[in-house]
């Protein structure tokens, strides 16, 4: 089979690389590129960021890896569309108090989208693309679809990501490592010499101040409790996500988080952990990954934030491209414009945007 594999240099892709090469592939390799050569963007801090500047450094070590696999490399400038695509949205979601998930929108529009077609249109002939995702993809015969399933690795499962890759996306990709422990991985990388043991791996999305890419002003703000009570000041609620207990530097009694964005007042909302209940939640823009619906007596395991271990959820579609979460137990944290991602056992169901998420307790005068 024809396999070109998504090879950023690290660890994981790395490998897969390798695996595919080892199991009789013919395999070529691409990197893609995402940072704009005059992007306004300050550099992040971490030299570890996925948006971040390549240097002509990284991308000689990548071709000295493809040359000792014997395989080719290319490289393609998806900058463009990465700012068109992933940053407007993502300052789009921001500005409306809304916390984005920009790995989800770069790996269904971007990574296994826009680079798969730039690749075509060079010329490159490929029968599957390949990455170092820990996820698995197996064919239902008696559905007639693919499903997307979560890695053996529970630690290192990415399936939360994927959520938003079609049937024809799945059809044509491979995941080498989801079966594979994260440890096993590391051992192999380290016995073929690709890395140091001590290899520092990847990633956040931007290691820097998220506010860089926001690109506003700072506006002076209220902190308010949930009575509108002023407790403090903030530079703009952009600066803040719900769920933050850090950074607000107010004194009280009892950890403070954040329990709501007020977008229309430049309102920063705080209260104990107590107070930010929250029963339900709508999702919108849905993705029926596997399935086209929920059985409504039944538990499912919901995700609504990539680091959760899941919560058990009562799941109602509501329209073609929504359904609301009623969770077993209240959850919190629960934030639009973040991802919900429905699973049954390993299956991943159905995923969308979290639309509203309302606190079980009114909020008296904000």
């Amino acid at each position: 089979m024809r396999v070109l594999v998504g090879l950023s240099g690290g660890i994981d892709s790395s490998v897969a690389a390798y695996l595919l090469k080892e199991a009789g592939h013919s395999v070529e390799a691409v990197t893609m590129l995402i940072w704009a050569k005059d992007s306004p963007y300050p550099a992040p801090v971490s030299p570890n960021s996925c948006y971040a500047p390549a240097s002509a450094e990284d991308k000689a070590q990548i071709a000295g890896f493809c040359s000792r696999l014997g395989i080719p490399y290319h490289v393609l400038d998806c900058s463009g569309d990465f700012v068109r695509t992933v940053l407007a949205n993502f300052r789009n979601e921001y500005l409306q108090a809304r916390t984005p998930n920009p790995c989800v929108w770069c790996n269904a529009r971007i990574k296994f989208g826009v680079l798969l077609d730039y690749a075509r249109m060079k010329g490159l002939e490929f029968d599957a693309f390949a990455t170092g995702h820990y996820a698995r993809i197996t064919h239902n015969d008696e559905l007639g679809c693919y499903e997307l399933r979560k890695a053996r690795d529970p630690s290192k499962d990415q399936s939360y990501f994927l959520y938003r890759l079609s049937q024809n996306q799945l059809a044509s990709t491979l995941f080498p490592l989801g079966d594979w422990l994260k440890s096993d991985v590391r051992k192999l990388d380290v016995a073929q010499g690709f890395h140091a043991e001590d290899q520092v791996e990847s990633q956040d999305f931007y290691g820097g101040d998220y506010s860089d890419l926001v690109g506003r002003a700072d506006e002076p703000g209220d902190i308010v409790d949930l009575t509108g009570k002023v407790l403090g000041r903030h530079r703009g609620y952009w600066h803040y996500t719900l769920g933050q207990r850090r950074g607000l530097g107010i004194a009280a009694p009892q950890p403070l988080y954040v329990l709501k964005l007020d977008s229309a007042r430049n309102l920063v909302i705080v209260g104990y952990g107590d107070e930010g209940a929250q029963s339900t939640c709508g999702v919108s823009d849905v993705v029926w990954t596997s399935r086209e619906g929920f059985d409504g007596d039944r538990l499912y395991t919901v995700k609504v934030r990539s680091a959760s271990r899941g919560e058990e959820a009562r799941i109602e579609k509501t329209g073609a491209s929504s359904f609301t979460v009623r969770f077993a137990s209240p959850s919190r944290g629960v934030t639009p414009g973040q991802s919900c991602v429905v699973y049954d056992g390993d299956l991943v169901v159905a995923g969308g945007i979290i639309e509203s998420a309302p606190l079980d307790k009114e909020i008296s005068s904000c």
